[in-house]
């Protein structure tokens, strides 16, 4: 098969989540365990960091990354979902997976994936690991899919655990309180390893604490080691980080934009902390260069890009009610009195009417829908906010509906695009 002709294969033949859902979640880590005994467990023969969370966790495992890259050490990044190109989602150093490594796993595996019937995300993962293995990566960066307690990836034993925060998506599967959420994100806490909270609630800390005692896990809070200011420069995203052990004050610019960043910020250099007592040692100079060249390092999409600057066109993969709540929140003190146009699009087993209350009523808006099976239909969508005043018209192409954003904005205006990673994949 040539690497398009396996893509599909992997696309259609094996159940996606990302395309169809629920039913291609699985309640168990079998299907992984199995296919990575075959593979004579790769896991086990790198050294990982395991990062989970609701929002955040893409942005923080590649500024990990691309700070461990940047200070010398052959690193490994595993996210998820990919936005343009498959081998986005498995790295080495910033280069996407060989294509010739691809079409061989899935020639050599498939038989072994007939017998096992995996998922395309369990076989993915599997894939991943033995590709870092192969390659004998000194570190990898491993970002769960869903969840953490029966995510497929949680078959590593890493150096160190990270979860960056909780809050309400995904509760079909998870569970739709706080407290089950953190409880499923918190099955990532191993024994003896580790953890990193980037952000808790009254709700969630106990629910931590617990499962970290249960493990004698080592807990660190990064809200307690290190304090974050943004410094407010036109078309930078400069920080000022005060670390509360030792009163030691320092500036950091990064060139991941989006007021969200100053927590990913804070969790990032929690971890590195740890990291640094297991060995794994970043310069100053390299942590400062690395955290300001996140994209170009390790080809970072989809975080508060500015594509256009008459109007302003930005886009951002934010598709829930925290990650829309910064974006208003971000775009109400970057652009105050702009005429926002929002071009939205979500899929189905998001809660959209809580998220559509979070959305300024006198924006113009453009609702589309991306082509996959999960996708909420740009018609759905419309009507829905309509319920909630929020008008505008339906486009069954997220280009369509930016091109209208486009024709009715002003040069000073501000068009966002955002609501879902599938609808940012699209965009021409």
């Amino acid at each position: 098969m040539t690497y398009q002709q396996t893509l599909e294969y992997l696309y259609e033949q094996l159940p996606m989540f990302t395309r169809i859902g629920a039913a291609a979640y699985k309640e168990d880590l079998d299907n992984t365990i199995a296919l990575c005994e075959a593979l004579d467990n790769p896991q086990h023969k790198f050294k990982s960091i395991h990062i989970a969370g609701t929002n955040g966790k893409g942005s923080t495992s590649h500024m990990l990354a691309a700070m461990l890259q940047k200070a010398g050490y052959k690193t490994g990044l595993y996210t998820s979902p990919h936005i343009r190109d498959f081998g986005e989602r498995i790295r080495i150093n910033g280069e996407m997976i060989d294509e010739y490594f691809v079409v061989d796993f899935v020639e050599r595996t498939k038989q072994l994936a007939h017998d096992i019937q995996p998922s395309f995300f369990e076989l993915t993962v599997a894939m991943a690991f033995d590709y870092f293995a192969k390659e004998k990566v000194d570190i990898a960066v491993i970002e769960t899919g869903l969840g953490g307690r029966l995510d497929s990836t949680n078959v590593i034993t890493p150096l160190l655990s990270v979860i960056t925060n909780i809050g309400m998506d995904h509760v079909h599967l998870l569970g739709n309180t706080l407290e089950k959420i953190a409880g499923e994100k918190a099955g990532i806490i191993k024994q003896g390893v580790p953890v990193v909270i980037g952000e808790y609630l009254p709700e969630t800390r106990p629910v931590f604490e617990a499962k970290a005692t249960a493990m004698q896990a080592p807990i660190h809070f990064a809200e307690e080691l290190y304090e974050i200011t943004h410094l407010k420069e036109q078309g930078k995203s400069r920080y000022k980080v005060s670390d509360k052990t030792n009163g030691h004050t320092e500036q950091f610019e990064l060139d991941l934009h989006g007021l969200y960043q100053s927590k990913n910020l804070r969790t990032v250099l929690a971890a590195e902390k740890i990291l640094h007592d297991t060995g794994f040692h970043i310069s100053g100079t390299d942590e400062k260069y690395a955290l300001a060249n996140v994209k170009k390092l390790t080809g970072l999409r989809g975080r508060w890009d500015i594509l256009e600057g008459s109007p302003v066109v930005i886009q951002d993969v934010g598709h829930n009610e925290d990650g829309i709540r910064m974006i208003v929140q971000q775009l109400s003190q970057d652009y105050p009195g702009a005429k926002l146009h929002f071009v939205l699009g979500f899929v189905k087993d998001k809660d959209v009417t809580h998220v559509l209350d979070l959305l300024p009523k006198d924006a113009a808006y453009y609702f589309t829908n991306a082509h996959i099976p999960r996708a909420l239909s740009a018609k759905e969508l419309q009507e829905t906010a309509e319920a909630k005043s929020l008008k505008g018209n339906a486009f069954d192409d997220v280009n369509e509906a930016i091109a209208a954003a486009k024709k009715n904005a002003g040069a000073k205006d501000v068009i966002m695009i955002c609501g879902s990673f599938f609808i940012i994949a699209e965009v021409k």
